[in-house]
């Protein structure tokens, strides 16, 4: 019988070699064994936009505001100087920022009022259904123009609009015109004054003040308010006691958000007020009209100013856990 062929064994160089990995798994191989390289890659792009657009936008703006503007030619006289800073603390420039910031101060003050109230029954004793309900009714006109909003504001505070209307209807038009007699807050009509103004900042922001203060209430235990119950606190005592403390840096966390958009708007103040200047105004006019940027840009150094020591109260309150 003939011998049976036996296959012939492949030697270890005959062997086909594995194939190279590719250019991808490569590259993720070499950033899991280097994570700090990773770590750079990852912020570079972030970090980059960061330090050039953003950081380097402010101090372009900072710069400008060292320089002055030649009276006689108009142009920008690119040495430094402090003379700009001066024209800062005349009394016409001095109203314009106490103004802007009582009027922020106010708005911030009245949305934390209303705001309060609504974000507890949030927390505390509306459904599921129901809070579903109302967020989407405190998130609705966000999803509106910024324009039209403010738009029809001036038109619900016209002398020809429902305010009005239900003032004459009532018979208490006399009310009406009392308050817009006030020095203060009046005008000719609601559409041209301080206190209608006013009602469309609170209208406008009151949303970045009811989220932040509905987050920190309903982090605050419900064992905490039980104990105190327990131990013969009353209604009031808890809230000043528990409630209101734990709630107060989502409070601060949202004034941050209504007290700089307040001093920052411009377009408010120039649909709905009367010709007093706000900060944000003053800014739009010294650079578009009048072409003095470095007073415009001087101008804008103060709520910058007013804004870091304001984020730095607020972080030593514990704004920031709530945001």
């Amino acid at each position: 019988m003939s011998a049976v062929p036996q296959p012939v064994s492949q030697t270890t160089s005959e062997r086909p070699a594995p194939p190279k990995p590719s250019l991808l798994r490569r590259i993720s191989t070499f950033f899991h064994a280097h994570p700090t390289l990773t770590l750079i890659a990852l912020l570079s792009l972030p970090l980059l936009w960061l330090f050039v657009i953003y950081l380097g936008s402010i101090g372009a703006m900072l710069t400008q505001s060292f320089f002055s503007l030649d009276p006689f030619s108009g142009r920008v006289v690119r040495t430094p100087t402090l003379s700009t800073y001066q024209q800062l603390f005349t009394p016409a420039n001095l109203d314009i920022f106490l103004r802007t910031v009582t009027m922020a101060a106010a708005v911030t003050l009245a949305c934390a009022v209303i705001a309060f109230p609504l974000s507890y029954y949030f927390a505390r004793y509306a459904s599921r259904r129901a809070k579903s309900i109302l967020f989407l009714g405190v998130m609705l006109p966000l999803w509106s123009s910024y324009l039209v909003r403010v738009y029809a504001w001036k038109l619900i505070l016209a002398d020809e609009g429902i305010i009005s209307w239900v003032f004459t209807t009532l018979g208490i038009r006399g009310v009406l015109d009392a308050i817009l007699n006030i020095p203060v807050i009046g005008g000719s009509s609601l559409s041209f004054s301080f206190l209608g103004m006013f009602i469309v900042f609170v209208y406008i922001w009151l949303p970045f003040m009811i989220l932040p203060v509905t987050a920190a209430l309903e982090r605050v235990p419900n064992s905490l308010i039980e104990a105190s119950g327990d131990l013969g606190g009353k209604p009031g005592l808890t809230f000043r006691k528990i409630i209101f403390p734990l709630a107060l840096p989502g409070i601060v966390a949202g004034s941050i958000f209504t007290f700089s958009l307040t001093m920052g708007d411009y377009i408010i103040p120039q649909i709905i007020g009367n010709s007093s200047y706000f900060i944000g105004g003053a800014v739009y006019t010294f650079y578009g009209t009048a072409g003095n940027i470095p007073l415009a840009a001087a101008f804008t150094v103060v709520p910058i100013i007013i804004m870091i020591v304001y984020l730095l109260v607020a972080r030593r309150m514990g704004a920031f856990d709530a945001l």
